[in-house]
């Protein structure tokens, strides 16, 4: 069957506000016609996306994978657009992502130093993006963190930086200067194993609030303080590898430009953050 795509971004409405109503408005549509499109799309589909009451709407285990995926599906449709009016504009442009707590505004400015002509747009990529934006060409290149799947990627090694735990001010280990994972066992710890979370303001927010712990790369420590929560680091955490992906196929001038230039540039900031580490 082909996926309708209308009917797939009223059901992310839908998803998004858990409210027939909020969505309806949202979209500009009446409620009823949403509610009819809605069950148009699960028939097609052939399973139910959405259980509804009277006074809630949540989403079936097929409805939360579907929500899932359709949040790539979407932002590269809406991608292959824009690619598509830059063409017919004659406009270059370079779509940079970047993992939580990583910075390429150096990279970002000594590439425009030299390509004033070329527009750049920046993506913060969700915890668990990874790689997948390269693949169906929602972003150019990527600055990651590894793990993640390089098949059919070309990976640019730029440093590594420590873990470090998360713990609420008042937690137990908050007092300690240093921990090991052995201190951590039996501790509550937050991951995508554990919970999904839509975003590291959301996670911060859950270990400030007692019920989790979490270990997060140094970089993002570095980029959310806030007094209800301690950074401590883990001494025997292994540390996590940075580097900058691009697809295998990509060669335009712009981008191998781009990869050159921030190669160097964040290169000479991860060896300034090891030295002051």
């Amino acid at each position: 069957m082909d996926l309708d795509l209308r009917k797939l971004r009223y059901f992310v409405a839908v998803a998004d506000h858990r409210h027939f109503g909020r969505a309806a408005e949202q979209l500009y549509i009446a409620q009823p016609v949403l509610s009819r499109q809605i069950r148009a799309f699960e028939q097609e589909l052939g399973c139910a996306l959405l259980l509804r009451t009277t006074r809630s709407v949540e989403l079936t285990p097929a409805g939360k994978q579907l929500h899932e995926e359709a949040q790539g599906i979407l932002k590269a449709v809406d991608a292959a657009v824009r690619r598509v009016h830059d063409v017919d504009q004659s406009v270059e442009r370079l779509v940079v992502a970047f993992s939580p707590g990583l910075h390429v505004s150096e990279a970002i400015r000594a590439f425009t130093a030299r390509h004033p002509e070329v527009e750049i747009d920046l993506v913060p990529l969700h915890w668990w993006e990874r790689d997948a934006p390269l693949r169906d060409g929602r972003i150019q290149v990527g600055y990651l963190r590894r793990p993640f799947n390089d098949s059919g990627l070309r990976t640019i090694h730029i440093g590594h930086e420590p873990k470090v735990v998360c713990l609420s001010v008042t937690h137990p280990l908050a007092r300690r200067h240093a921990l090991t994972l052995a201190d951590l066992d039996g501790e509550p710890l937050l991951d995508a194993q554990a919970r999904r979370t839509s975003s590291i303001e959301e996670k911060l927010e859950l270990v400030a609030s007692g019920h989790n712990i979490a270990l997060v790369p140094q970089s993002v420590a570095r980029s959310y303080s806030r007094p209800d929560i301690v950074y401590l680091h883990v001494t025997d955490a292994m540390p996590v590898e940075t580097c900058l992906v691009v697809a295998e196929d990509r060669r335009e001038r712009r981008l191998l430009d781009f990869l050159e230039i921030a190669t160097t540039t964040l290169l000479q900031h991860s060896a300034r953050t090891t030295a002051v580490n």
